[in-house]
């Protein structure tokens, strides 16, 4: 692209940061440099027409993690590693829910209840075990006990009696919410150009240059939160990207359904959106393939979604798919979010590990911190 002489000097030369990523983590990020540098440079550079990955294609959960997988955690993770994570996810949302206001994001509290199949009776059986420990864990962090059993009042089929529910999740409008923070980004002065792929950065411990499929240019600091992509530009980090494959049904006559709800170790998600149904997940029945940065569906997923859907979520009920969609995740061995230096001018927030409603706040405030 042959860039004027208006475009180039408007948008292009004197840049002090240059966030890549339009998502949670960026927008943020480029906010917090606003805050702590008002006179500061600040441009965000966003491959997609929208924020590309999954911030504006999430299923808009405000949770901390599930009963099982927080029991699933403790298997990989030390106690103090999963206290630490789950307390970074209840400040993000609260840090969230601060910078913009309940109104403006659709934030509800209703909680969020975890549903076990009567299949997995051992399952059920082990969180029920566990309740006790995770409980007295999290505690310090909530200020009473988050996990309580609760009945199946919502009439779900093939599943145990009762719930195990986390008292404090809620959910939020994922469009409402990335429209005002976008729109609080440009009222602050922060440049956002949409449909710029960048393809590699080079620090040359002076500045950074940057280089896309349109242009080249050059920026005092760079910061990469890319997440699921992350792998494009960071290649010796460990982030894979992880495929989540979402579906809404047509609205529902007398919905009761309201809340956010779990299934198999969080694998599994659904809840209501006003009078429709929200339910996505299932890239566990086929791991490999959906470790892919490309959008789409897949029929063995699609059809455990619907069969669940229909068996155990509304059974007996006629229900039609509104709309299908894919978001891009980053994720890795371990969940918590990697946010350091890359190099003297060149950082990164990525790998949320499907929890970037959660943390994203508060990964790209640490992550502007490093300035």
């Amino acid at each position: 692209m042959q860039l004027s002489y208006w475009e180039y000097k408007t948008w292009l030369s004197d840049v002090d940061f240059t966030v890549i990523g339009s998502g949670i983590v960026g927008l943020n990020c480029a906010l917090q440099l606003k805050k702590t540098h008002p006179k500061s440079k600040v441009l965000i550079l966003e491959k997609g027409i929208l924020p590309q990955g999954a911030s504006t294609k999430n299923a808009g959960f405000a949770c901390f993690g599930s009963i099982s997988e927080l029991l699933s955690d403790l298997k990989k993770h030390s106690e103090e590693e999963v206290v630490q994570l789950v307390k970074k996810r209840w400040e993000g949302i609260q840090l969230l829910r601060q910078l913009l206001g309940d109104n403006a994001i659709g934030f509800q509290g209703h909680g969020g209840h975890e549903l076990f199949l009567k299949t997995n009776q051992e399952l059920y059986e082990n969180c029920l075990d566990g309740m006790d420990g995770i409980n007295q864990l999290l505690t310090p962090i909530f200020g009473e006990s988050p996990f309580k059993k609760t009945p199946n009042s919502f009439g779900f089929n093939k599943i145990f009696d009762n719930y195990i529910t986390h008292t404090f999740e809620g959910q939020l409008n994922t469009g409402m919410f990335m429209d005002a923070l976008l729109q609080k980004a440009l009222n602050q002065g922060i440049r956002i150009l949409n449909g710029v792929e960048v393809r590699e950065f080079n620090d040359s411990n002076a500045k950074v240059s940057i280089h896309t499929d349109a242009f080249s240019f050059e920026s005092k600091k760079t910061f990469v939160a890319t997440n699921g992509f992350a792998s494009k530009l960071l290649k010796k980090e460990t982030v894979l990207p992880a495929r989540a494959q979402v579906l809404v049904t047509k609205p529902i006559k007398n919905l009761k359904i309201k809340g956010t709800f779990h299934l198999d170790e969080g694998y599994y998600y659904f809840r209501n959106i006003a009078d429709r149904i929200l339910f996505g997940g299932g890239r566990n029945l086929d791991f490999k393939t959906e470790e892919t940065t490309a959008f789409g569906q897949t029929s063995i997923v699609q059809n455990k979604l619907e069969e669940l859907l229909q068996n155990v979520i509304l059974p007996n009920q006629p229900v039609e798919i509104d709309h299908r969609w894919s978001g891009i995740m980053g994720v890795g061995q371990q969940k918590t979010p990697i946010v350091k230096p890359i190099s003297n001018n060149v950082y990164c927030g990525v790998r949320l590990g499907g929890m970037g409603v959660a943390l994203g706040s508060l990964v790209g405030k640490e992550l502007a911190e490093f300035v």
